[in-house]
This record gives C-alpha cells, structure tokens and sequence, in this order.
C-alpha cells in the first residue's frame, strides 16, 4: 500500500489540520508514493526503535522528530542522528500528535484508562464529574497511569469537577473550569499558580498519560491489509 492511502485513511480519521499551528503533524520523513507493507506505532522515535526496524518500514509516532525548525542537519546531533538513520533504512515517518489529542487521545484516557464519562469536552480538555475524596482519587489515578506515587498540589478535600489534559497542558491553566487538573510536566511555577487560584492539580506524567497512542491506532488501522506492530519507546526517565 502506498504512504498517500495510509495519509489519506489517517487524515479522515484524525484529521491533520485540526493541529496547533506550533505543531508538525504529517509526512516528515518518506514519499507519498513509496510502497509499504509494515507500519510501526510508537510513541517517539529513539534510536534502539529505528535500529529494531525492517528497511522500507513506515513509522507513525505521536511525536514529532521535526519540530522547530531545522537550520542544520549535523549528524553528531539529536534529531539529525536519527533522521540520518532512518533515511539510510528508508524509513518513512507520520506524525500525528495535536490533531490526535483532540480526537482520540484524551478522550480514551478519561474513558477507558481512567473509567469516568465525558461530562463535557473543549478543544483539549475533557471535563469529568468525580465526587470523590481528592487523596483517594489521587491513589487511583496514579495506580491508572502505573505512576510510583501521585505528585499533587492539593487545594480541597473533595474533587467533584476534573479537567483533563494529556501530555503537557499547564499552558491551558487559566482556562480550566474545573476544581483539579490532571495533565503533565507540571512544573514548579505551575504549581505555584494553582495554588494561588485554588486549583488541584495531579500530574499524570507527559509518557504515562501519551503512551496509549498506539493501541487506540493499531484497532483502527489493523483492516487495511497491513503489518501493524506496536513498538513502545523508552520513557526517558527512571523512577528509582
């Protein structure tokens, strides 16, 4: 099958230009006219991933390796080093990363990982309605994202409206209409803003809350007739 029907099928699905405008989602790496016969999802692209990989393998992460732009390709550096790799085995990549969020990612996280209903949802945040103890709560969301512990700003007793945001959405802060925020990459400064308008927040992890990409693609792209394997890429960090 050629990369421009597996575009074509990812584009309806999610469509590309539901992205950010900050974003890079589509074709990066390849020819829309290359023949394929094996796709591999992952979350990333790291170099054990593309040394794993068959030549002429399509790639569709949920990161994009491209995203600021490139002034250089020095190979000695991250990301050239992996693109040089992966043109030498004639690996194509797709990225689908904001359009995604938008149309799968959140709302299985808060369904199917997490378990609640979608109360409602605007743009990236899936709102949900929890009435429940806020350090209970906190256990079993870490326990959902197979986190060692529930890093938390806590602001009340009692969660009863949620918001939720995957990977990276403290930059969504001021918009939250909810009493706890569930997102990653939580930094000290955000903390310290929650606290200052009496928002809870837990973080999900940016890995942990993003690494069900390729299991919520494989069920929609397993009818095309093609290899489809799962390849989960290394968080970068280490809990010790």
């Amino acid at each position: 099958m050629k990369i421009l029907e597996i575009y074509k099928f990812l584009d309806e699905l999610s469509p590309f230009e539901l992205q950010e405008s900050w974003d890079n989602s589509g074709l990066l790496i390849g020819d829309f006219s290359h023949d394929v016969e094996t796709v591999v999802l992952s979350i990333d692209v790291d170099e054990a991933l593309i040394d794993s990989l068959e030549n002429n393998t399509l790639l569709i992460t949920h990161h994009p390796i491209i995203f600021g732009g490139l002034k250089q390709l020095e190979f000695s550096k991250y990301p050239a080093n992996l693109i040089q790799k992966m043109i030498r085995k004639n690996i194509s990549n797709i990225a689908m990363h904001t359009n995604f969020d938008q149309t799968h990612l959140n709302e299985y996280v808060a369904t199917e990982v997490l378990g609640y209903n979608i109360a409602n949802k605007d743009g990236f945040v899936a709102y949900l309605d929890v009435n429940e103890n806020f350090d209970e709560f906190s256990k079993k969301v870490s326990k959902a994202f197979g986190l060692p512990h529930a890093r938390c700003v806590k602001c009340s007793d009692k969660v009863k409206r949620v918001a939720l945001v995957t990977g990276s959405g403290c930059s969504l802060m001021r918009s939250i209409e909810a009493d706890c925020f569930l997102t990653g990459d939580v930094k000290y400064h955000d903390a310290m803003e929650a606290k200052s308008i009496n928002l809870s927040l837990i973080d999900i992890g940016h890995y942990e809350s993003e690494r069900f990409f390729a299991q919520i693609l494989q069920t929609h792209l397993k009818n095309l007739g093609l290899e489809v394997i799962i390849s989960s890429s290394e968080n970068p960090f280490t809990y010790i």
